[in-house]
């Protein structure tokens, strides 16, 4: 090792000394455990009973060495820092960090706009600061090596004003890292969602708690890698979420048969739509069901396919749907609707998709009958615009608050439900909500939710519970694309489709 990768490996030693961890690296999960997610509401509940037993300057004092260290792991050859500090707490943690860099004999240059209903703490910080000398301004530097976001953290978002939105234009543009403190500024710590001018950072350094608008929605994006520091303070507030942490998958007894993995069923495939039902069934072939029936919704559908000859063709009504978990809806079309009742009142395991989704929202019978079968049995996998259908309410306001409506959709139909996206969030009724962190845009095509429904039935299939199967679907079905440009060539197409998808599982 060289004298300079032993200096850049002692100052990420001091990021860790400092207890942050990095949760959530740029190329995808490596987690091996991570705190529960808090929403802002219990995150100041937290920090304020922090602050009945510690001084709420030392917490600023905590967040300051934590962003200052972070930031010189992140950009170990910068000189110039500069540091964008807002009008509250998190302009504190700059003020802080700032002291920190120049005690370091780093060269922090601070923005500020003058705010007289400036918290306490955030004015002590100041005050050290400019005890220090360090440069503070209403302007932004023009040249900098570096930039600490600081402006907005979990309060009440707002419009930028123009300096403000002007700095954050400066950031996005620089080719430099950008190391935003505790969220991205104009990011909604609680539900990811963030406007069209918004911090887009390097990294993320969450701070006190892990906000589960990190993960979803816009988060993704905004935050670039995700680091945490607790400061020091430990909670038992019940989480408002949690991740989906990696899936070890254990290897299969010896003495086991196709009868050990159970068996699964797709009914879809509608007249046009074949490809949807097809890629359901090899994505559960792909995934571990002992067996597999293919049930197509017409007349004269083929009874093999030369592609995957492991396939059994039934017809859908003489499925024995009692004994097997059933892949509903995939390319149903309006066909399904004939096989829906049955299969909801009959099915051993049950994961509706597509179709079956768009008819179970227009049916109150079907919905009273999906809520007798209970959560434990019975998977519904939307995406956003198929759980407006089911709420009844707008793309939009499904999107404005994903765990919410996730949350909604599952004690709505007694359930467990998979609401696809940006950071997939699976919920049932009585237990806290995940988030799935694997996955990216390269699964945005047609098809690959087809590939998941398929991949959940062949969980159930497998005796988990639904919860358990569908959480971990979908962080196998994400870590796919994650690995995607890993998979050998002979396997890998230019774009990651839905078949080769299925076939990568």
């Amino acid at each position: 090792m060289t004298a300079l990768e032993t200096w850049i490996s002692a100052l990420r030693g001091r990021v860790m000394s400092s207890n942050s961890e990095r949760i959530l690296p740029a190329d995808g999960p490596l987690l091996s455990t991570a705190p529960g997610l808090h929403k802002s509401a219990k995150t100041r509940l937290i920090e304020s009973n922090a602050a009945a037993s510690a001084h709420h300057e030392s917490l600023m004092q905590k967040a300051g060495l934590a962003l200052a260290r972070l930031a010189l792991a992140v950009a170990p050859h910068a000189q110039t820092y500069w540091i964008a500090c807002g009008p509250g707490n998190n302009g504190g943690d700059g003020f802080a960090a700032a002291c920190f860099l120049s005690q370091w004999g780093k060269t922090p240059i601070i923005s500020y706009l003058d705010n007289p209903a400036q918290p306490a703490d955030a004015q002590a910080s100041m005050k050290k600061a400019q005890s220090l000398g360090i440069n503070i301004s209403p302007h932004r530097p023009e040249q900098f090596d570096a930039c600490l976001d600081c402006l907005f953290g979990i309060g009440t978002l707002r419009a930028f004003n123009v300096p403000h939105s002007d700095w954050i234009a400066a950031m996005n543009s620089a080719a430099v890292p950008v190391i935003a403190a505790d969220v991205p500024s104009g990011l909604s710590a609680d539900t990811g969602v963030a406007p069209e001018l918004g911090v887009k950072a390097s990294v993320t350094l969450s701070l006190l708690t892990l906000k589960p608008g990190l993960f979803t929605a816009d988060g993704r994006q905004a935050c670039g890698e995700i680091w945490f520091n607790d400061l020091g303070i430990s909670s038992d507030e019940t989480p408002d979420a949690e991740l989906i942490l990696p899936i070890v998958t254990a290897q299969r007894a010896y003495n086991t048969h196709k009868g050990s993995f159970g068996d699964v069923a797709v009914v879809g495939g509608a007249p046009g739509m074949t490809g949807a039902a097809m890629l359901a069934a090899s994505a559960a072939l792909s995934g571990g069901a002992g067996r597999v029936f293919v049930g197509l919704l017409y007349a004269d559908a083929p009874a093999w396919d030369t592609s995957h000859p492991e396939l059994m063709f039934r017809p859908p009504a003489q499925l024995a749907l009692e004994k097997i978990a059933v892949v509903a809806g995939c390319g149903g079309a309006e066909a399904i609707s004939a096989y829906l009742e049955k299969t909801i009142q009959q099915a051993a395991q049950l994961v509706l998709d597509a179709d079956a989704l768009n008819q179970l929202a227009g049916n109150t019978s079907l919905r009273e009958l999906l809520r007798l079968r209970g959560p434990d049995k019975t998977v519904l996998t939307p995406h956003p615009l198929e759980a407006a259908r089911l709420l009844g309410c707008s793309t939009l306001q499904i999107q404005a608050d994903r765990l919410l409506a996730a949350r909604s959709l599952a004690d709505k139909f007694n359930a467990t439900v998979v609401l696809k996206g940006s950071g997939t969030i699976v919920a049932t009724p009585g237990q806290v909500p995940k988030i799935n962190v694997s996955g990216n845009g390269l699964l945005a095509t047609g098809g690959t939710g087809d590939v998941l429904a398929g991949l959940i039935g062949a969980k159930l299939a497998n005796g988990f519970p639904a919860f358990k199967a569908a959480c971990e679907a979908v962080c196998h079905h994400g870590t796919v694309a994650d690995q995607w440009n890993q998979i050998p060539h002979a396997l890998q197409s230019a774009a990651l489709t839905a078949s080769a998808l299925s076939k990568s599982l």
